[in-house]
């Protein structure tokens, strides 16, 4: 039997795919031996393997992650290889038959955001046009993976690959890959280094498959053999007597829950701090030749051992807000040392090496120079000065006449507050008399316990010239305890959630409604914002603030400071603290109105002519509260409720309309198909914009309450319904057409119903044009301070007024058959009473809700309205009384025509019809 056609393409396709992956491919099974023996038998000569005997527990020691590469000794400027990375990972693993050699797979992946341009031949311009794909290892954008197979001999330390990386269906990249692994792990052979270099498949050196060589360079973390010889040299907490220890007045180990090794995880990130000497030159620790002065520092810990040793990274950028962002390790900005806790001092201690030799090839690195040692510990106790939970030194142990050299430098972390902090509160005196004289105005509402996580929120920050910076605040101690936060302060992974933490049902111990309170503001200028005369650059403000918080008034008032640096300088030298801040921030009640929002200032009580002086900011938030949210996600599980029974409520409706038809045919044509229309549509339209919501904005909702499934699972019962009720209303139509268009229909009935269409189409277009001028000028009218997105302001656009107006609309749809009564003047009860009574009620009801829901809560948020959706109509106290009077009035009015005549609802001298009498024709009279 001959293949069909559809064969026939299936089998071409799936040889041409064989042929083309054969033919980029070129290092596989089949000729495996040959290209090792060629590249690699030299290196580490191949030996037979043993399938049955597996040696994956050697995985971890050949395994890295987050190294470094350079490509024919090119590399980018120093600071800005900060997403440039290269990773092994050993996949398969075997034993053969020599104790020291052993076979493996593995892939090696570099990673770059420019990753066409680093593999690209100087000689052939157009590899930047190629697409990084793979046909049996997906290939992530910006990352280039070789598969590769070979040999590591653990008494040379060498391991030694070959294999293909395949781009596309004509290119593909043959390498060998080499490295060299420490024999002794010690601070100044830390590094794994090697080569990965091109075969050039079999195009040469200028050919399109050609990159020439790439070095990498990487730590070997995982072997416990490590031996801290540098550390060990320093002989004890002599060498680092000049260093400051706080007094004394520092965490132990004991308080460094889970651990010290722990504590410095979760507080790696710093800011720096530069002595007055900088402008001479001694500043930078990394040396003279990297291109600019660092301005934070974070640790990356290799390896650290619960005997109080660690062998670390200390990785220096060019940018602040390096909390939790992940930075490659760059020899040209990086140190590496190891530390020592010491339990006299409480405190970390280490000796760090710069790393050399990298210039030309990154096989020759090595740690070297060490001559660089830092100091740093966990404060016991906080206050509005102090706030850092880690503070540090660093020092050149060099002269200043020696290459290298630089001043003290200090550095402090900001992330967690670690158990066992206490808090000193300080300047409570400046405080608390300005507050007192605002206590008054807001008693006998109910404002956020002072522990619960109601006290955290997003900010937006408004100065002088309306310039706009975004922010968040959270309390630090609340009295003299820990604030404890369900999210890390630092990390943007985590917002503010609508979660109400253990702390949230604490009360006060004390039975003053003032409490002390500590703080931390953080805002991000955009790229111009002043504060006073100085330009901040989108560099992030901290304010550490203190004062008291009034539970019976939701009145916050404290005193603030912040860091200064020296005008015009980029990074902190001998910085001073401004602690002439006055903050005021006035929450909202409990039971405020819908978006209500949290207001308040940041004054400066310096005089004008003081350099520190700076005009009075605006902050404003919109986060809303625990029991607020509560209160709405119970709202809308009601109004789920509430909305399937209204549609389940408009099928049984139309059922009886359809059932009502059937017992009387002869009343289908006097159905007015202007009203049949609407209604139709007012049922198809809310399906279409179901799919437009899930399309555009399908999260909406679940981001904001976190019911997703139980949301996701009603709307598509909702839609079923809906789609029923559509599918009746579209059927009640048919039928009505259908009759109109029959031979005993009445005369007439079209005029009237072209008659209605003259009258309410205008109507209704004027209508649209209203609601467009009406959107025109409201949004002309409203101001962007607020944040656009989660909780913020957001612009109603001219499609959510339309949809409104279409509900008004449907709540009139009895308006097209009171005209069509009107002008064709019947009595044929055509609508069953139980029909367009009951739609009537339940077009209406909405309306009675959305009264009762105004006034018996006093908070509400449109977002999450299901049932009388402020988006699909209009709703206010003056439309909820108007809509519901319109639409019973027309049922009255239906009622009475059907009973009386379409005309009966005239006054009497306009309910006359023109009647024509026929004359009988007169005949010759005989007389």
């Amino acid at each position: 039997m001959e293949p069909t056609l559809p064969h026939k393409l299936l089998l071409f396709a799936l040889v041409g795919f064989l042929a083309i992956t054969a033919s980029t491919a070129r290092i596989h099974s089949a000729n495996f031996d040959a290209y090792y023996s060629d590249h690699c038998g030299h290196v580490v000569p191949q030996q037979p393997s043993i399938a049955s005997e597996s040696a994956s527990s050697y995985a971890k020691f050949l395994q890295f992650h987050g190294g470094f590469f350079s490509v024919n000794g090119r590399r980018a400027e120093s600071g800005q290889d900060l997403r440039r990375t290269v990773s092994f990972t050993p996949m398969m693993m075997y034993k053969t038959k020599s104790e020291d050699v052993i076979n493996l797979q593995g892939t090696l992946v570099f990673a770059d955001p420019n990753v066409n341009a680093i593999f690209e031949n100087p000689k052939n311009r157009r590899l930047r046009e190629f697409h990084v794909r793979g046909p049996r290892i997906p290939v992530r954008r910006g990352t280039v993976k070789f598969r590769l197979n070979g040999y590591w001999s653990q008494s040379s330390g060498k391991l030694c690959m070959v294999g293909s990386s395949v781009f596309s269906s004509n290119r593909s990249f043959d390498a060998v890959f080499k490295l060299n692994y420490p024999l002794k792990l010690i601070i100044n052979s830390s590094f794994v280094s090697g080569v990965l270099e091109s075969l050039g498949g079999g195009d040469g050196a200028g050919g399109v498959d050609h990159f020439g060589t790439v070095s990498v360079l990487a730590l070997s973390s995982k072997s416990a053999d490590y031996q801290y010889s540098l550390i060990e040299k320093e002989g004890g907490n002599g060498s680092f007597g000049k260093f400051d220890d706080g007094g004394g007045d520092n965490l132990f180990s004991e308080k460094l829950e889970p651990g010290m090794c722990s504590a410095l995880k979760r507080n790696s990130a710093f800011d720096l701090e530069y002595g007055s000497v900088c402008d001479g030159g001694y500043c930078n620790p990394l040396g003279t030749d990297v291109g600019f002065l660092p301005k934070a520092m974070r640790f990356t810990t290799i390896r650290c051992s619960d005997q109080g040793k660690m062998q670390l990274l200390m990785k220096f950028q060019n940018v602040t807000n390096v909390y939790y962002g992940y930075y490659a390790f760059d020899p040209s900005t990086t140190l590496i040392g190891e530390g020592e806790w010491n339990s006299k001092a409480n405190r970390w201690c280490a000796v760090a090496c710069r790393i050399l030799n990298f210039s030309v090839s990154l096989t020759d690195a090595f740690a070297g120079d060490c001559s660089i040692k830092l100091c740093w510990r966990f404060p016991a106790t906080f206050s509005v000065i102090n706030r850092y939970p880690i503070v540090g030194q660093m020092r050149s142990n060099r002269t200043v006449k020696d290459f290298g050299y630089f001043d003290k430098i200090k550095f402090w972390g900001y992330n967690d507050a670690l158990a066992g902090v206490k808090y000193e509160y300080g300047v409570m005196g400046s405080v608390r008399k300005p507050c007192e004289i605002k206590t008054g105005k807001h008693k006998g509402k109910r404002y956020p316990n002072s522990y619960s996580s109601d006290m955290k929120f997003d900010l937006s920050i408004k100065n002088k010239k309306g310039q706009i910076a975004l922010g968040y605040s959270s309390p630090l101690f609340v009295g003299d305890k820990r604030f404890n936060s369900p999210f890390h302060l630092y990390d943007d992974r985590y917002v503010p959630k609508v979660i109400p933490t253990e702390n949230a049902v604490q009360l006060d111990s004390s039975d003053s409604p003032l409490q002390n309170i500590s703080y931390t503001i953080r805002f991000t200028p955009p790229v111009i914002f002043e504060l006073g005369g100085e330009n901040l650059s989108s560099k992030a403000v901290d304010i550490f603030a203190e004062g008291t918080y009034n539970r019976e008034t939701g009145l916050l008032c404290m005193m603030g400071c912040r860091y200064v640096a020296q005008s015009g300088a980029e990074v902190y030298r001998n910085g001073s603290m401004d602690c002439d801040i006055q903050i005021n921030i006035q929450f909202h009640p409990l039971t405020g109105k819908a978006m209500e929002k949290i207001k308040g200032t940041i004054e400066s009580t310096r005089v004008r002519s003081d350099p520190l002086y700076f005009d009075t900011l605006e902050l404003a938030s919109s986060t809303i509260y625990v029991e607020q949210a509560n209160e709405s996600i119970w709202r809308m599980d009601l109004e789920i409720v509430m909305v399937l029974v209204s549609n389940t409520l408009a099928c049984v409706l139309v059922g009886l309309q359809l059932f009502h038809v059937k017992k009387q045919p002869e009343v289908l044509p006097f159905i007015s198909i202007t009203m049949l229309a609407v209604l139709t549509l007012g049922h198809m339209i809310p399906l279409l914009l179901n799919f437009e919501a899930l399309v555009t904005n399908h999260n909406r909702q679940s981001v904001f309450l976190g019911s997703g499934g139980w949301l996701e699972v009603n709307e598509v019962i909702v839609r079923v319904v809906t789609m029923v009720a559509f599918l009746l209303e579209l059927y009640l139509l048919h039928m009505t057409w259908s009759a109109r268009h029959g031979h005993d229909s009445p005369k007439g009935l079209w005029v009237s119903e072209k008659k209605v269409i003259f009258v309410s189409l205008p109507m209704y277009i004027s209508g649209v044009l209203t609601a467009w001028f009406v959107h025109q000028w409201r949004n002309s009218h409203r101001s962007p301070f607020l944040r656009q997105g989660r909780l913020g302001y957001q612009q109603v656009s001219f499609w959510g007024d339309l949809k409104s107006y279409a509900g008004l609309i449907l709540d009139g749809f009895l308006f097209p058959q009171l005209l069509f009564n009107l002008f064709f003047d019947h009595s044929v009860e055509a609508l069953s009473r139980s029909y367009y009574i009951g739609t009537t009620v339940v077009r209406l009801v909405p309306h009675a809700y959305d009264l009762y829901r105004a006034h018996s809560s006093t908070w509400n948020l449109d977002m999450s309205y299901i049932y009388a959706n402020h988006r699909m109509d209009f709703y206010s106290t003056a439309w909820d009384i108007i809509i519901p009077f319109g639409g019973l009035v027309f049922a009255v009015f239906i009622y009475l025509q059907q009973r009386f005549g379409g005309r009966c609802i005239l006054p009497k001298r306009f309910r006359a019809t023109p009647v024509y009498e026929k004359v009988p024709t007169v005949g010759t009279i005989e007389l």
